[in-house]
């Protein structure tokens, strides 16, 4: 009967151990998928193993690959000056040797064992025999990262088969969470070194010196980027259409504190003014037909960075109010929205319009002209620049090699002479798309004058000198503007003459001296 209730008894603690064991180990998961940062999750998981297993102290120690060095990541029961003694090499003391053979190691009684260094000083003003040491290493795959152990008072009677077998399976979890830590980190460090070598390539596409030009005009230019680019000031780039306004936005970006944050474009002119708000400040869910989720607009995107506002003339008025009031007060509500949304934004505006002009015709608000011609910088046209034109032409020569695989080695001296004699109303965008058509165009290693487009022809360069005097050219435009009035008049010459601003008399000389028959113009019923 008696070896029947010891049976018993023993089931029961047996059963009792497994639940605590369960209990703990249940726990111990719950910790660790609280928080992805290991740091955060090992202080609450060695409180629970000393609450349900009897531990005194328990440390959790990792390798340092970089220094070698083994340091106490993580206690319970340790003080913050405790904690930074404990620092061991590989194979130094027995958190040393567990960590350097991969082994679990037991020590009975710590007074007794030689190898047991007590860095940490813990264990000093206690009863140094009545103490077991239990420590098992963390792995990763075949890699040894660190160890677990734990104090816990020493009894005669004990096994430490289920201590190490219990701590082994706690180690096992924490390795699996100092993986997923690892893996963040390096992840986060690659995605930190591919951000730096992207604002690196950025900087130095975009900074000022790679800008081409060396006039007087573009050296100005540079010296405003370089003066403006370190503060938050809101920048008006001012320019025709084609010189390269968005270069200097970018240039001005990227040449910032802002240039790890986001520069986000807005073309004013080319969004309908039923969208532009809604692109500008976003809009919520059901705001109106089409809206099925709730959108952040593009000054919420460029939050920390810069926006920049291209062809800023050509905003509706209602849209000029509501970005006003996000130069003044860094704030605004989404469409349909009632709530307001702070952004810190940098504003960086360009326009080819005159915005005085709009503003003298009611079409742009005065105060909105204020808040953003705060740092102003014109960009001289192409025509006022044409020492800039050979160095472009050579850029871009370069450019479309590449693209289209060609060999183009120089462009010729005549036509060099006509890109510089040309007006350039389309200024570098329209040079670019020429010396690209050039490119495609020559069949040789030269880029000869007849490769340049008809707008672009000489008289000399296209055998097209004109030929005759003055007095037959006038005739001839006299001649076909009485053939045209009278063909618009449907051949009556007194109708024919008051368009033209003459007498009936002069009419009708002019009619008889180029041997013109009004009746030829006159309807047929």
């Amino acid at each position: 009967m008696s070896e029947q209730l010891a049976e018993q008894n023993d089931s029961a603690r047996l059963l009792q151990r497994q639940v605590t064991e369960l209990s703990l180990l249940f726990e111990i998961s719950q910790i660790l998928d609280r928080s992805m940062d290991i740091r955060d999750s090992v202080g609450p998981v060695l409180d629970a193993m000393a609450t349900r297993m009897g531990m005194m102290r328990g440390t959790l120690t990792l390798l340092n690959r970089e220094t070698g060095e083994i340091f106490i990541d993580a206690a319970h029961g340790l003080s913050a000056r405790q904690k930074e003694r404990g620092r061991y090499k590989p194979g130094e003391g027995v958190t040393g040797q567990v960590v350097k053979t991969g082994s679990p190691a037991v020590v009975p009684k710590i007074s007794e064992e030689p190898l047991f260094l007590d860095r940490t000083r813990a264990r000093k003003n206690l009863e140094r025999q009545d103490i077991s040491f239990i420590c098992v290493p963390i792995k990763i795959g075949n890699e040894v990262v660190g160890a677990l152990s734990a104090d816990r008072l020493f009894a005669e009677t004990d096994s430490f088969e289920e201590e190490v077998r219990l701590l082994s399976i706690i180690s096992s979890m924490i390795a699996g969470a100092v993986r997923l830590r690892r893996s963040a980190e390096e992840e986060k460090h690659r995605l930190l070194e591919e951000n730096l070598r992207l604002q690196y390539q950025l900087r130095e596409r975009f900074r000022p010196s790679n800008i081409v030009g060396n006039s007087k005009g573009m050296q100005a230019v540079y010296d405003l980027i370089g003066q403006v680019s370190k503060s938050d000031t809101t920048v008006l780039i001012r320019g025709e259409s084609g010189t390269g306004k968005e270069l200097v936005a970018h240039a001005i970006h990227y040449n910032s504190h802002r240039s790890s944050q986001p520069f986000i474009k807005v073309n004013c002119g080319a969004l309908p003014e039923s969208l532009i708000e809604s692109e500008l400040f976003g809009h919520v869910k059901g705001a109106f037909t089409g809206a099925v989720a709730t959108r952040k607009g593009r000054f919420e995107l460029a939050h920390t960075g810069t926006i920049f506002l291209d062809e800023v003339g050509d905003l509706s008025p209602a849209t000029q109010i509501k970005l006003l009031r996000v130069l003044q007060e860094r704030e605004f509500e989404r469409v349909g929205g009632t709530s307001s949304v702070k952004v810190d934004v940098r504003v960086i505006a360009a326009t080819n319009r005159s915005l005085e002009d709009l503003i003298e015709k009611e079409k742009f608000r005065q105060d909105l002209y204020y808040r953003l011609n705060v740092f102003p910088i014109h960009i001289p046209p192409l025509r006022e620049r044409r020492t800039d034109i050979p160095p472009l032409a050579d850029f871009f020569v370069e450019r479309y090699n590449k693209a289209h695989h060609k060999s183009i080695r120089r462009i010729s001296t005549p036509a060099i002479d006509m890109l510089v004699s040309y007006h350039w109303p389309g200024n570098v965008r329209e040079l670019e798309n020429c010396i690209e058509r050039a490119v495609l165009l020559s069949a040789e290693y030269v880029i000869h004058g007849h490769h340049l487009p008809p707008t672009l022809q000489t008289a000399e360069a296209s055998g097209t000198r004109h030929v005759g005097t003055l007095e037959a050219t006038l005739e001839n435009v006299e001649r076909d503007l009485i053939y045209d009035a009278l063909k618009e008049a449907r051949g009556n010459k007194a109708k024919a003459a008051r368009a033209l601003g003459i007498t009936e008399r002069i009419m009708g000389l002019r009619v008889r001296q180029y041997g013109i028959d009004p009746r030829r113009f006159r309807t047929r019923m």
